[in-house]
């Protein structure tokens, strides 16, 4: 739902959300279909909520693709993930694109929300200044 398509592509999928003609971002989908190689499988463990127009469904079918889809399994790979941190093995900051005091939350979340500053993940810091 976050992603912004660019080009023609990009302004359909802006006109055609404006008129409440469809609810969700196909962007990085199309990509991902597109760039799947024969056979392969795209996973889609993201957020999708409604509608999605000019899906590449013949690239999807002339390569015989398998979909994956759901809601991420936070608890799943939660602890495996945190010790792979914990030892050093994952680096994760590199995502960090900006550090905010808890008082600043909602500015976070607005630049967030609007992609301002080439925001990509907020973290928060109580008690910081």
């Amino acid at each position: 739902m976050e992603a912004h398509g660019l080009g023609l592509e990009g302004l359909y999928d802006k006109a055609k959300q404006a008129v409440r003609l469809e609810t969700d971002r196909p962007n990085v989908l199309r990509q991902a279909i597109v760039a799947c190689r024969k056979g392969g499988t795209v996973s889609v463990p993201g957020v999708y909520t409604g509608f999605v127009d000019k899906m590449p469904m013949g690239a999807f079918m002339n390569k015989g693709l398998t979909m994956k889809t759901g809601q991420t399994h936070v608890h799943k790979y939660l602890k495996p993930l945190l010790e792979h941190i914990q030892n050093g093995k994952i680096d994760p900051s590199f995502v960090i694109t900006h550090r905010l005091p808890l008082e600043q939350a909602p500015h976070g979340y607005e630049i967030f929300k609007h992609k301002k500053d080439s925001c990509i993940k907020v973290v928060l810091k109580p008690g910081q200044a």
